[in-house]
């Protein structure tokens, strides 16, 4: 056997093993791939199964980190403000619009809708429908969930709630009161 071939037949090893593929070398026998697709797959479940269904059983991973904002967030927390998403809006429907995978990290752009009939998370009923955009970067270890960073557009679902304040009239420069002609 030529040293190249032995060569190639150790990064072969070396993918087929970790799913890691060494720095320079190429995944020519499709394993990488193979791995980038499995953790897309595990991270589409986090949103079709569990925030569409209220079937939590991802696998995450014992020592996961959650970020959101300034704040971590454990499993046990996450699960929580899940739940309470659900319970807000029991027609939840989130679509991952896109996926992008390199080595460990997945990331979603995802599109999530439905109508606030129920109270979770602090936000009362308000029967209004929303829909808003965000995106999640994920670490997946060992087909688990080890990281995730969330950001979303809390701010556009907060106006489409109504829970904003509304903008008081600008006081008049010219001594009239406002609203005056």
């Amino acid at each position: 056997m030529k040293t190249c071939n032995i060569l190639q037949a150790a990064v072969a090893t070396i993918v087929a093993l970790t799913g890691v593929i060494p720095s320079g070398a190429s995944a020519s026998d499709g394993v990488h791939a193979e791995s980038l697709e499995l953790n897309k797959s595990i991270t589409r479940r986090v949103y079709e199964e569990g925030l569409n269904q209220g079937r939590f059983e991802v696998p995450y991973s014992a020592d996961f980190v959650g970020h959101g904002g300034r704040n971590n967030f454990t499993h046990a927390d996450g699960m929580a403000e899940a739940k309470g998403w659900r319970e807000a809006f029991p027609d939840l429907k989130i679509t991952v619009d896109k996926q992008v995978a390199e080595r460990d990290l997945v990331a979603v752009h995802w599109t999530a809708s439905g109508t606030n009939t129920g109270t979770g998370n602090g936000i009362r009923a308000t029967g209004r429908a929303v829909q808003i955009t965000g995106a999640t970067l994920f670490r997946v270890a060992d087909g688990r969930i080890a990281e995730e960073w969330t950001c979303a557009d809390s701010l556009g679902l907060m106006k489409q709630l109504g829970m904003l304040p509304t903008p008081a009239a600008a006081p008049a420069t010219d001594g009239s009161s406002p609203g005056a002609p």
